[in-house]
């Protein structure tokens, strides 16, 4: 079954991290990143523009109207994604566990519909 793994963060926390921080945390990703596609785990996945870049649709009544940034207002938003395959939720949770995500921000674990 396929999981998504949502990482979010406060945008603006990234840059206040130290050059060594960033390091450490970008390390952290890669090695991540490539456990889950070494136990053939990883569907796709990808980090994300700032949520300014974002462009909202909504639709109502037939007329649709297109706002600039994220419809929620919010301290924290989606910085990027995992696509994973795992057998059940507890293991999808066990490999968002293992996400460096969860050290400065949220992982929210969502099974795709069937």
């Amino acid at each position: 079954m396929r999981y998504m793994l949502m990482l979010n963060a406060e945008e603006g926390q990234w840059a206040s991290f130290p050059a060594d921080v960033q390091a450490r945390h970008m390390a952290a990703y890669e090695a991540f990143t490539k456990a889950l596609a070494d136990e053939g785990r990883l569907v796709a996945s990808g980090r994300l523009a700032l949520s300014e870049t974002a462009k909202t649709i909504q639709t109502k009544g037939g007329k649709t109207v297109v706002m600039d940034g994220p419809f929620a207002e919010t301290k924290e938003q989606v910085a990027g994604f995992y696509l994973i395959e795992a057998t059940d939720m507890a293991a999808a949770l066990a490999w968002a566990q293992r996400c460096p995500a969860s050290e400065h921000g949220v992982v929210e674990v969502r099974p795709l519909w069937t």
